[in-house]
This record gives structure tokens, sequence and C-alpha cells, in this order.
């Protein structure tokens, strides 16, 4: 299993913006570099890629949670 964290400080969102479709949904099968998210500091944002390929797992923090560096984002099963 690989754990996308996060890079940086900031609010987690799953969608590019409000009334659009998520980036990924649980389930979803991933590629390398694929958008899972964005994470927005003072009106930067900041996509959040998988480094892996696989299912998506689990999403670790909810849509609009403040997350730090380090933070598990997101977990892809290998496969």
């Amino acid at each position: 299993m690989g754990t996308i964290v996060s890079p940086l400080p900031g609010i987690f969102y799953r969608k590019p913006g409000p009334g659009k479709p998520p980036f990924a949904n649980e389930g979803d099968t991933i590629e390398v570099g694929q958008t899972l998210g964005i994470v927005e500091i003072m009106k930067q944002f900041t996509e959040i890629q998988s480094d892996v390929a696989g299912i998506l797992e689990s999403f670790e923090v909810a849509e609009g949670d403040m997350v730090n560096p380090g933070d598990p984002i997101v977990v892809v099963r290998e496969g």
C-alpha cells in the first residue's frame, strides 16, 4: 500500500471547485501522477498527485479539513 501525504499545510479539497466532481473516489483505479486532490494555503492551490498506481483505498481526511506537512491524505492499494 502507498500512503500519499500532504507536502504543505493548508485545507484539503477533493474537488477542483464548488459543484465540480471529485478528482477521484474510493475504489477508483489510480495512475502514477494522477491528481487526487488539492491543498489550498492563502489562495495558492497545490495539486496532490499519486506516486503509486493501484486502487484508491481511502481518504484519510475529509473535504475542507486542515492538513499539515506529512499528514496522510490518501491510501492507495497497489495492484
